[in-house]
């Protein structure tokens, strides 16, 4: 067993005094010199040991002027200071010596540390921050990366933690945008059960600063953003610029990473993003019993204690979504947020009503919606649904084989290899041009009936020979009775159900004459000479 330095003194001492063993005895025991025993006799504590003084031969006859340079970038701009690869370099242009990397980083890691020293530079301390019930908060958004549906993609991790407690809530979107930003504090807030009463610590996100005023705390917000937290009813604050201001929320700062490595490592991989935020739920519910440092109460106990020092949440949402009123271009999309997404082609030319939320787009014609896309993320991107542009190939049946649309389909699987197989013997035994309406006019059947079922029709119309599509919807629906439900799609409209009146017996009017004679109808017949006079009435003549 090793033991310590100081472990060996003291037993060497414990020896000496209690069974009174000499040196030579204590030397043997322990197998160490004489000397060491003497020294521990002599003092309870072992003597430092001395390390030497390592000297850099080859860095001597260019310390003056290294140090030079590091008294030069005290009075330079941050951006433009030596680095260590930087003096490398430099050495090896102006004196023609390639001096180790690790010598000169050893080297101008201590003396930077003394020129700051000497010239008596400000040191850098941090303060700790005290933290009451209910009051502070922090934000802040992380990358990470998702394989999305069988694509690697990069999104964006929404963290709100509170300061006292350190219970965190994290939402996962496509985008870092302002619709993101509003929807994970939305989420976080009702999650959370109130609103922080003092501050919530923030960077200079643009979706929340438009401008930093010169030197000063003082921001120009975002006017949506200035609506949303006078509507919560919080505070908030924002940090210095730059590294400076992460360390004024280093608690939310090392939240993301925490959570980034504990819980988003491997890569996740999901269907889609609201699978992921439902997986991110059950982690939060999990770290409500770690304890962070040496606290002695768990996350959720202190939780438990700052919930009721929140201020209360107002009684409806706000409203986090945008609306847009672009209009439909030739090709049949309209543009929002640089990308582009494809509405039915009967709409072209005319505006609509887009709502625009961080992970989705809705499009509306007045009231009806005609379109539903997943928001896009980068510029430049498109959306395209095959089924919008079916009137148009109609007339354009050559268009179809090249289209945008069909390639996008293919990608998404709604376009299967059973479609695949009808369009290729339809053009064999029609031509191209009535083979591939013929394929138009069963990809109308979508509309109406079920995906599954119409591939079903499909097969058993390929199976006969025949590609006519009332056949194929024929079969579609055998194959959905089969399988024992409707049909057809239909809205899910909530019908009222019949009030049930009790029954009480009716009866007809017939059986009524039959049973008992109606008297004699003595009144005088109606006298119709006033109206006899209106079909004789003349025209006023014209001036």
């Amino acid at each position: 067993m090793s033991l310590s330095k100081q472990e060996l003194f003291d037993r060497i001492r414990r020896d000496s005094w209690q069974r009174q063993l000499s040196v030579r005895a204590l030397s043997r025991k322990y197998g160490v010199h004489r000397r060491l025993v003497r020294e521990a006799l002599a003092s309870p504590v072992p003597v430092p040991r001395r390390r030497p003084v390592r000297t850099s031969p080859r860095m001597e006859p260019y310390k003056k002027t290294v140090d030079s340079w590091l008294r030069a970038d005290l009075e330079a701009p941050r951006k433009q200071r030596h680095t260590v690869r930087r003096i490398v370099a430099r050495i090896e242009e102006e004196f023609g010596e390639a001096i180790p990397y690790p010598t000169v980083r050893d080297f101008v890691a201590a003396r930077r540390k003394e020129i700051a020293a000497a010239v008596g530079a400000p040191v850098e301390a941090f303060i700790t921050r005290h933290n009451a019930l209910g009051a502070d908060a922090e934000v802040d958004f992380g990358e990470v990366w998702v394989d999305l549906a069988g694509q690697r993609v990069k999104c964006y991790l929404f963290a709100f933690r509170l300061a006292y407690s350190g219970r965190a809530v994290h939402r996962i979107s496509r985008s870092c945008g302002q619709q993101a930003f509003f929807e994970g504090h939305v989420h976080a807030l009702h999650t959370l059960g109130g609103v922080p009463a003092g501050q919530v610590r923030f960077d200079n996100l643009t979706p929340a600063v438009k401008r930093v005023v010169f030197q000063s705390r003082s921001r120009e917000e975002n006017p949506r953003w200035t609506a949303f937290h006078e509507f919560y009813g919080f505070t908030p604050f924002y940090c210095e610029p730059g590294l400076r201001g992460a360390h004024e929320k280093g608690g939310v700062e090392g939240q993301v990473g925490y959570f980034r490595r504990n819980y988003l490592t491997p890569v996740p991989q999901v269907d889609s993003l609201e699978d992921l935020n439902t997986a991110v739920a059950r982690f939060e519910a999990k770290e409500d019993e770690r304890r962070i440092g040496a606290r002695i109460r768990t996350i959720g106990q202190d939780f438990a204690r700052e919930a009721p020092h929140l201020l209360p949440l107002p009684d409806d949402r706000f409203t986090t979504g945008i609306t847009l009123t672009p209009r439909v271009d030739r090709y049949g999309m309209v543009t929002v947020k640089m990308c582009r997404y494809s509405v039915p082609v009967r709409f072209i030319d005319r505006k609509v009503t887009v709502t625009l939320t961080s992970d989705e787009l809705t499009v509306y014609d007045g009231r009806s919606e005609i379109a539903r896309h997943r928001r896009l993320a980068g510029r430049g991107a498109e959306h395209l649904v095959l089924d919008h542009y079916l009137e148009a190939l109609l007339l354009k049946p050559g268009a179809l084989e090249r289209a945008e649309a069909l390639q996008q389909a293919r990608a998404e699987g709604t376009f299967t290899g059973v479609h695949e197989a009808f369009w290729a013997a339809a053009k064999k035994a029609l031509g191209e041009v009535d083979g591939t309406r013929a394929l138009v006019k069963v990809l109308l059947l979508h509309r109406h009936q079920r995906h599954a079922d119409v591939v079903a029709g499909i097969r058993a119309a390929l199976a006969a020979g025949t590609f006519h599509e009332d056949v194929i919807a024929l079969e579609a629906r055998k194959a959905a009775q089969a399988a024992g439900r409707a049909p057809t799609v239909t809205a899910d409209v909530t019908v009222p159900q019949p009030v049930a009146l009790p029954e009480t017996p009716v009866t007809p009017l017939t059986a009524r004459r039959l049973a008992h004679a109606l008297p004699a109808d003595r009144r005088p017949p109606p006298r119709l000479e006033q109206w006899d006079e209106l079909l004789h009435l003349r025209r006023k003549e014209s001036p």
